[in-house]
């Protein structure tokens, strides 16, 4: 893989020693079977937190750089490894960047790989629109009683632990919305309906019927869910372009090699101009995606405190270019790409979820135009 990307200045050296180093662990670990999703889940988040590379999905400080460089560099191996180290990120978020001293203990669990943690905040009838959550959560004494449906829930059905977004009624609409730590076996809670999608990974409906938190459950203060929501997203949705941006990687390897030895009248395919033309292009687009996700995650780190039009634009173009590098791919592969079992197929696969969690395209699309209008 073209690794010049590592000396770009967006990058110190312990940027450059990670990468390095989780390398030759995914050459090690990576790939593993996905014939059963949720025991290959759980044994990927053991092995990551055996590995110590779960101590950078959370804690008092997130290095967003870090987490796009694992999630790229994962997601070039295997997805469903780049999936179970997200989650851990991504659902422990809120507790990394809000959590009271006794939530935070949960950290070292989920650092640890000890325990999966899941992120709450999609419904059946609200996915892109978080200010339509209908999820309730009435004050009772001693705490908070939830009820609801949570779906296309990430880790649900195996995860230990829940960020739950819920209505709390501050306010109209977004700014009346709260969010909670909920235990797995919390009574009320249970799983409605396991999910299956085009790529298989642990997605599940949730249902709560009366779940009773505790006041401690609280996370952050009463209504200050949606602003929570879309801290934790401004960190993540750069690691969503970062780990298309692996996939579009590992799709323009599997290219190279196939047009390297696949052979025309006589010639390697690569020969062609217009073959040469579609790999011209396919680099060009991982740049480019490259530039915007690592500028993202370096102006996080460099302490700006909202990078919403930035995270926009790298989550926004890193998972539309892959679609398009990896769909490329496929072509460059003839019949072959749409094999089962070629890596080109599972990437085509793999890749079409990302255009869609954490924020569609279009979304993306209105907070960048609403970044620049006056």
């Amino acid at each position: 893989m073209d690794r010049s990307f590592l000396d770009w200045p967006f990058f110190e050296d312990h940027h450059r020693d990670l990468a390095a180093a989780l390398d030759d662990w995914c050459a090690a670990n990576l790939p593993v079977d996905h014939g059963d999703v949720d025991a290959a889940c759980r044994g990927l988040v053991a092995a990551l937190g055996q590995g110590g590379w779960l101590r950078h999905s959370g804690g008092e400080a997130l290095d967003v750089r870090t987490l796009c460089l694992i999630r790229e560099t994962l997601a070039r191996h295997d997805a469903l490894a780049d999936f179970a180290f997200a989650m851990q990120g991504l659902g422990m978020g809120a507790i990394s960047l809000f959590g009271t001293p006794e939530q935070r203990a949960w950290l070292d669990r989920t650092r640890a790989g000890t325990a999966i943690s899941a992120f709450a905040l999609t419904e059946p009838g609200s996915g892109s629109d978080v200010a339509a959550t209908t999820t309730t959560a009435e004050k009772v004494e001693g705490g908070y009683r939830l009820s609801g449906e949570k779906t296309y829930i990430s880790n649900g059905g195996i995860a230990d632990l829940y960020v739950i977004f819920a209505r709390t009624g501050e306010a109209p609409g977004a700014r009346g919305l709260s969010a909670f730590l909920m235990p797995a076996e919390t009574a009320g809670l249970s799983i409605a309906e396991r999910i299956e999608v085009i790529a298989p990974h642990p997605l599940a409906t949730l249902r709560m019927e009366g779940a009773f938190l505790p006041d401690a459950a609280l996370i952050g203060q009463p209504g200050q869910g949606f602003k929570l929501a879309m801290s934790v997203l401004d960190v993540f949705r750069p690691t969503v372009g970062a780990a298309a941006l692996g996939m579009a990687r590992r799709a323009f390897d599997e290219a190279l090699a196939r047009t390297a030895s696949r052979r025309i009248q006589g010639e390697a395919l690569a020969s062609l101009q217009m073959v040469q033309g579609h790999l011209a292009d396919m680099a060009l687009k991982i740049d480019a995606a490259a530039l915007l996700i690592y500028r993202a995650a370096w102006t996080k780190d460099r302490g700006a405190s909202r990078i919403s039009r930035e995270a926009a634009m790298a989550k926004l173009y890193a998972t539309e270019a892959a679609q398009e590098v990896i769909d490329m791919a496929v072509q460059l592969h003839g019949g072959d790409g749409v094999k089962h079992g070629v890596k080109v197929e599972e990437l085509y696969r793999e890749i079409r979820a990302l255009r869609i969690y954490e924020g569609a395209s279009d979304v993306q699309r209105l907070i960048i135009a609403r970044s620049v209008m006056p």
